[in-house]
C-alpha cells in the first residue's frame, strides 16, 4: 500500500501561483511514477501532469503546459506541482496518484493509489 497526502491548495487570484505537495509513505517511493489529476465540479477527472520514477521524464496536459511544473524529491518521498499564471479554469480539486511503473500516464485508470485531494480555487 502507498499512502498519499496532498497539501498546498488554497484560494489565489488569477495570475498568481501555488505549489502543491504530495507526501508518500508505505512503499519505496522511487519505484513509482507519479501523476497529478484534477476534477472540477460537474466534470470528469482530467490529467494534469506526470513524472517518471527517476524524474527524467515529465508530461503535461496542453492546458497547463508552460504554466505548471511537476517535480519530485525521492529523498523526501514527495512530488510537487508548481502552478503559475493561474486561471479561473484551473479551479478544481487536485489529486496526486502513484503508478507502480517507470513512467506515468494520462489515463487515471493506470494509477494504483490516490490521495484525498486538495482544493485549488482561482478567483478572477
Amino acid at each position: 500500500q502507498v499512502q498519499l497526502v496532498e497539501s498546498g491548495g488554497g484560494l489565489v487570484q488569477a495570475g498568481g501561483s501555488l505549489r502543491l505537495s504530495c507526501a508518500a509513505s508505505g512503499r519505496t517511493f522511487s519505484n513509482y511514477a507519479m501523476g497529478w489529476f484534477r476534477q472540477a465540479p460537474g466534470k470528469e477527472r482530467e490529467f494534469v501532469a506526470a513524472i517518471s520514477w527517476n524524474g527524467a521524464n515529465t508530461y503535461y496536459a496542453d492546458s497547463v503546459k508552460g504554466r505548471f511544473t511537476i517535480s519530485r524529491d525521492n529523498a523526501k518521498n514527495t512530488v510537487y506541482l508548481q502552478m503559475s499564471s493561474l486561471k479561473p479554469e484551473d479551479t478544481a480539486v487536485y489529486y496526486c496518484a502513484a503508478r507502480h511503473n517507470f513512467d506515468g500516464g494520462v489515463v487515471a485508470g493506470l494509477y494504483d493509489y490516490w490521495g484525498q485531494g486538495t482544493q485549488v480555487t482561482v478567483s478572477s
